[in-house]
């Protein structure tokens, strides 16, 4: 018997036939413990200070404060970083989910039977998805100069690591048998992928690259912290001098922007699914 048995010994319980079966204990105390343990370890790493938070929490509802009424005649200056957001986010996510069909595609160990390649365009995947949208934005800048063009490469970077990872899962559930009937009758690869499989996942990955384009007009407005274009920019200037009743003005624009954009999606998301 090991320690987790001694500590929580079995049930029995008596069955109606009167046979009796021991019922282990539920492992639960010992997953809230260990849970426990990594908060604990955590704050102590981190620093964090709950009476700190206590004291200071106040101030987050003065900033708030200045911010209400919003400066309704800033408006006029908003709607050109506003566009320049919406086509970022569209742009980049329509390249990015386009790329990877055929990355995805390579990453299928129901497609490809070579072990290699699968692992090669995972890890590629994996790797790109780990890179902060942030720091992809600053080397774009570096790369493209200041501007959405950085913005749209990040974005798309993001977009394309996000969907490949989701689209392989995806592709490696279908049914097989139409894929295989095609290759049995002399068809590509290619070919019988895009005749056979791509109509099976077509619209949930239609529906993803929708939610993934919701969540990137969000991104995409803080890319301006990096020189990426869009809110971002005129969000940090304003921010920098303090004049937060320019800011709430800002926040506004993108939270109606952001709640339409999510209505239309979803409506079509639901169609599509």
């Amino acid at each position: 018997m090991n320690l987790f048995d001694k500590l929580f010994p079995p049930r029995t319980i008596t069955l109606a036939s009167g046979r009796q079966v021991k019922k282990p204990r539920s492992r639960a105390p010992l997953y809230a413990a260990a849970l426990l343990a990594m908060a604990a370890v955590s704050v102590e790493v981190t620093g964090f200070d709950l009476t700190v938070l206590a004291s200071r929490i106040g101030e987050f509802f003065v900033i708030l404060g200045q911010m209400i009424p919003p400066k309704w005649s800033y408006m006029n200056q908003i709607w050109q970083p506003l566009f320049d957001t919406i086509k970022m986010s569209l742009l980049g996510s329509f390249i990015g989910s386009v790329l990877v069909v055929p990355f995805a595609m390579l990453a299928s160990t129901n497609i490809i039977h070579n072990r290699a390649v699968v692992a090669a365009m995972r890890l590629l995947l994996s790797i790109i998805r780990t890179l902060p949208t942030l720091v992809s934005a600053l080397i774009a800048t570096y790369v493209f100069g200041l501007g959405t063009l950085a913005g749209t490469t990040a974005i798309a970077i993001f977009t394309f690591a996000y969907i490949g990872k989701i689209l392989y899962e995806e592709i490696e559930t279908v049914d097989m048998g139409p894929f295989e009937a095609m290759e049995a009758m002399g068809a590509t690869k290619t070919r019988a992928f895009l005749s056979a499989i791509v109509p099976q996942v077509l619209p949930s990955y239609l529906s993803n690259c929708l939610f993934c384009f919701e969540g990137n007009v969000r991104y995409a407005s803080i890319l301006g912290y990096v020189g990426a274009g869009g809110l971002g920019l005129i969000l940090n200037e304003k921010i920098g001098w303090r004049e937060y009743d320019s800011v709430g003005m800002i926040l506004l624009a993108l939270f109606v922007t952001v709640f339409l954009i999510e209505t239309v999606s979803r409506a079509a998301r639901k169609r599509l699914v």
